[in-house]
């Protein structure tokens, strides 16, 4: 009896163990500004986190400093090439001070929450030639500083190539009802990013973006720029920490965001 428990221990480590081999490398949304066509492995949650966000804006008389704080976004792989999402931001603040009038005002709030659904199309371990499609919409949960206002939704396309084992491309394009800025009713909104990732390390990779994002809001148009450098560090196979800078390359983009966040696997 003593050894059949015995034996029966080593093969229930055993198959823990080659279950744990099964899973697919971890792919998180972050960092950067697009999105992976993978998705989380069956019956696992992927949570992401992001810790602190600040992004400045300014011209010749105002200069605005954005925060975010505790930006989560939940995903649960509900079959081998789909999962759910949920996404939310628990604290937001804005300061914006008038150069000319020595003025400052500032608010904060919660954010929306965002609920998307992706599905794989091809290899959802994001490797090879790798596609998804992926629905979402917004609900305006949100306060005044950092809330919508009105629902949105869009359509997110993830394409991603690998060329090697240290080089991959990605494409991300993106149509949107996006949110009036009087907040009430939506307009069009579309562009995409394309980007090229490394595998800098065996943890570390990064990757070089670019964005550019058409908005046709009624209170005027404008075509957002931007560039963006990320790091992101995987001490073990079910966390991340990861580092991002954002550059805008034009007027009608916020001049620079920072941020850090962390990505854990259950």
């Amino acid at each position: 009896m003593k050894r059949f428990l015995t034996l029966a221990c080593v093969l229930f480590a055993g198959t823990g163990a080659a279950q744990a081999q099964e899973l697919r490398s971890l792919c998180p949304d972050r960092p950067g500004l697009g999105t992976p066509a993978c998705t989380v492995d069956r019956g696992h949650v992927v949570a992401e986190l992001g810790v602190v966000d600040w992004s400045l804006d300014q011209d010749d008389s105002t200069r605005t400093d954005s925060w975010t704080m505790g930006d989560l976004l939940l995903r649960y792989g509900v079959t081998g090439d789909m999962e759910v999402q949920v996404g939310w931001t628990a604290l937001g603040a804005v300061r914006a001070r008038d150069k000319l009038a020595g003025t400052i005002s500032h608010g904060s709030g919660i954010g929306d929450v965002t609920l998307a659904v992706r599905r794989n199309l091809s290899h959802p371990d994001g490797s090879g030639f790798s596609a998804a499609v992926m629905p979402y919409v917004t609900l305006p949960t949100g306060g005044a500083t950092i809330g919508a206002g009105d629902w949105g939704s869009g359509l997110i396309v993830p394409l991603s190539y690998s060329l090697s084992d240290s080089f991959s491309i990605a494409l991300t394009p993106e149509v949107d009802a996006a949110v009036d800025a009087d907040r009430r009713g939506r307009h069009l909104a579309f562009g995409g990013v394309i980007g090229l990732g490394a595998q800098i390390g065996e943890a570390v990779s990064g990757a070089l973006e670019f964005q550019a994002l058409r908005d046709e809001d009624p209170s005027g148009h404008a075509t957002k720029k931007l560039a963006s450098l990320s790091l992101a560090w995987q001490p073990r196979g079910d966390l991340q920490l990861d580092a991002g800078a954002v550059a805008g390359l034009n007027a009608a983009s916020p001049d620079v965001e920072l941020y850090v966040g962390i990505t854990r696997r259950f």
